[in-house]
């Protein structure tokens, strides 16, 4: 069905919105993964972010799907990495 329509798919933009439990915390998952997201090699995608109080804000632009899941996968990814970091540290303590 979607070989009528090629051009359907080739900008694709999204909003992702992760709460976390305290502006603490998302303030450094957010240090955490910032450069990550500025030296990402990606020509075809472009990823954002932002806190706003406890919120992460995560803005993706792509050239296509592909792209889109794939950043999306490797932003996941970071933050995951980055929170079970935190947990670790504070285990520690």
């Amino acid at each position: 069905m979607l070989e009528n329509y090629p051009n359907i798919l080739n900008h694709v933009k999204g909003k992702i919105v992760i709460n976390f439990d305290s502006r603490k915390e998302a303030d450094i998952i957010y240090r955490s993964i910032c450069l990550e997201l500025k030296t990402a090699p990606d020509h075809r995608s472009k990823a954002d972010i932002e806190v706003k109080n406890e919120s992460m804000i995560i803005y993706i632009n792509s050239h296509d799907m592909t792209s889109f899941r794939a950043s999306i996968n490797s932003i996941i990814k970071w933050i995951k990495l980055s929170h079970e970091m935190i947990d670790i540290v504070q285990d520690m303590n």
